[in-house]
């Protein structure tokens, strides 16, 4: 069977960090993450074979591992490709990102503890100009049932001025608005595995080659419709959800038609795959908050702020329902005047608050989006 003339996600870096000094640096390592995104597809698929099934255990005790910072019992794929992104950002990134968020540890951590450098001394790997956010298996629960899960990430540029430790890691480089980010993307392990990227001039998407084992551009320039009929929420919380919202989905159902095709719903239960979902085909995706989760359970720092800023730069747009997610500022560290601390030194605390913190989501068509914001204007939030 002959195949399509494509080109491969490697050429497609070279020419756009050529046109475009600002990210230029960047090329080895979004390489590095297509690369860490084929390993990860290779381990979902061999789960099932090779026991990679069910909760991490803890090598030394023998005992189910402790549960992660979001309160959730860490699976062994979770520690598994958390091990694989960590090293793609820095063991492959010519030292251009000197530190790295990830949803599964507690507070970031400077590529040379990554790498194991001795972080008393100046090493390379603290000159690099760019930081990492990411979840590295979202959806993980969705394996036992063989259904899709996927990557999402970000990547920031350091802010002018700001001030490394001694290994390399400044915490207020991750605390900043998504409208700082330089690049975010996501991968989905599916029937196909894709890698979707912007460098905030367009988003594109590639298409994993299971012979060539290469990325292919299979989705050049995607655009969301302005409106569309399809909605992704969990609807088993309809009752725990806010008034604005509910109003909503009742409102999208009654209607039964909405940009000329039938009203349809489809949640998967992953993020990266109910919003590629909608990014392809138009319309909603939602994580609302309920009355147990005010925020939601969405982090804003790996996981709505990239996809925020991927439906923004493919014609979409991304709510808090109160407003554009890319402008949300994470919770700023707070000075520690304590004794034991120096008067100098931030809370750890207050960090972890920022790195973690979670908000309301709504992702898709700006129509579909707009309608969604009206909604929370005229009905308002419950008390």
């Amino acid at each position: 069977m002959k195949k399509k003339d494509l080109r491969t996600f490697q050429r497609f870096l070279e020419v756009e960090c050529w046109k475009n000094g600002d990210i230029r640096d960047l090329d080895r390592t979004l390489l590095a993450v297509a690369d860490a995104c084929k390993q990860i597809n290779r381990i979902v698929q061999r789960a099932q074979t090779d026991d990679l099934y069910g909760a991490a255990i803890d090598p030394l005790t023998g005992e189910l591992a402790e549960e992660n910072v979001q309160g959730e019992v860490q699976q062994q794929l979770d520690v598994l490709c958390n091990t694989i992104m960590l090293r793609a950002f820095c063991g492959a990134s010519n030292n251009v990102v000197c530190a790295v968020a990830s949803e599964e540890e507690p507070l970031p951590r400077s590529c040379a503890d990554v790498m194991g450098y001795d972080t008393s001394e100046f090493n390379i790997m603290q000159s690099g100009d760019y930081v990492a956010v990411f979840d590295p298996i979202d959806g993980s629960k969705n394996i036992d049932s063989s259904l899709p899960v996927g990557t999402v990430f970000g990547i920031y540029r350091a802010p002018d001025g700001a001030s490394a430790g001694k290994d390399g890691l400044n915490l207020d480089s991750f605390l900043q608005r998504g409208t700082k980010m330089v690049a975010a993307g996501y991968c989905l392990y599916s029937a196909t595995t894709v890698l979707v990227l912007t460098l905030g001039s367009g988003v594109h998407g590639f298409t994993l080659d299971p012979d060539k084992q290469k990325f292919l551009q299979t989705h050049p320039n995607i655009r969301i419709p302005d409106v569309g009929s399809l909605y992704s929420f969990n609807e088993a919380n309809y009752r725990e959800f806010s008034e604005p919202v509910q109003q909503f989905l009742t409102s999208m159902k009654q209607s039964g038609v909405v940009g000329g095709k039938k009203v349809s719903s489809r949640y998967v239960g992953a993020l990266v795959a109910d919003v590629h979902n909608v990014l392809i085909n138009g319309g909603i995706y939602g994580y609302p908050a309920t009355r147990d989760n005010v925020n939601g359970k969405l982090r804003l720092l790996y996981e709505s702020a990239p996809m925020a800023m991927i439906m923004e730069q493919a014609g979409g747009a991304g709510s808090t329902g109160q407003g554009r997610i890319l402008d949300v500022l994470p919770p700023q560290r707070k000075k520690n005047n304590g004794h034991n601390k120096g008067d100098d030194e931030p809370d750890d605390d207050e960090a972890g608050k920022g790195i973690h913190v979670r908000v309301p989501t709504y992702l898709g068509s700006v129509e579909n989006v707009y309608e969604l914001e009206q909604c929370f204007k005229f009905y308002g939030e419950d008390d």
